[in-house]
């Protein structure tokens, strides 16, 4: 747990015995977790492990398929709650959402459309200026400032990736989550993607991070949860989950795990 997270206040996130069943396929096995806001995680494993069906409990698009006494799925310490009330607490950034800014929205409306969780804006909108200026301190602070008037179809990915976390950014939610983020990026785009995700996280955004990756883990992140075949594996410290047996474990390889400057990378597979 980072310093950042309160442990005082109700859990951001409360799962006890949380199964979910589509199509007669099990995503989600029993998972019970406990996730402060404010909280630095990764949520590490295969592709099909069960990792988004996990954020899409989380972000309440998915619900237990069997509710009982013995199963507790909470949000801030309430078994109800409004959509607004989650939007101000959790930003969303997925590959998903990418896929939908296709049309040439310009990196301005992209923010700005995360106040009305709309794909772009619409004539019914009413921006006011106070949305505008809150954009025009995301664009400053996530260092796009210079894409605002350009097309989500003149971009790169790693560019077009920063201004969706400025579009999820805009009611300042006390935590990010991003699923596979870095999926798509080279190298420069994925420097450029961790020095914004710290960044992030060095404010006080509490970060929430899906991926297979091992090195998308930045330093920030203190707690790892390891996921395979929709039930968790391991959750704990990350230097005592990133270990050689875990992770070869995970991935069904032999591996190698080193640290460097705060990075974990896996070789030897």
């Amino acid at each position: 747990m980072t310093d950042s997270a309160r442990p005082s206040s109700p859990p951001l996130v409360e799962f006890r015995n949380v199964s979910v069943v589509r199509d007669g396929r099990i995503l989600l096995d029993a998972v019970s977790l406990t996730i402060r806001e404010g909280e630095h995680i990764a949520i590490l494993g295969p592709n099909g492990a069960g990792k988004s069906s996990l954020i899409r409990a989380i972000t309440r698009e998915y619900y237990p398929s069997s509710p009982g006494s013995d199963v507790v799925f909470r949000f801030r310490g309430r078994d109800t709650w409004d959509a607004f009330s989650l939007r101000s607490h959790i930003g969303l950034v997925s590959g998903d959402l990418q896929h939908t800014f296709t049309r040439g929205i310009s990196g301005r409306e992209v923010v700005l459309s995360g106040f009305f969780s709309s794909i772009g804006l619409f004539l019914s909108h009413e921006v006011t200026p106070a949305m505008e200026r809150k954009t025009d301190e995301i664009l400053e602070f996530l260092e796009v400032a210079h894409l605002a008037d350009r097309p989500m179809t003149e971009i790169s990915s790693g560019e077009a990736r920063r201004l969706l976390i400025g579009r999820a950014l805009v009611h300042d939610p006390g935590t990010l989550v991003l699923d596979e983020p870095t999926n798509s990026l080279d190298l420069h785009a994925l420097h450029t993607f961790r020095k914004t995700l710290r960044k992030i996280a060095r404010s006080g955004t509490g970060i929430i991070l899906v991926t297979h990756n091992l090195h998308d883990i930045i330093p920030e992140i203190s707690r790892v949860i390891l996921m395979r075949d929709g039930a968790v594996q391991k959750d704990g410290p990350k230097a005592e989950v990133l270990t050689d047996g875990a992770v070869g474990d995970l991935f069904r390889v032999p591996v190698r795990v080193r640290e460097e400057d705060g990075y974990y990378y896996a070789t030897g597979y």
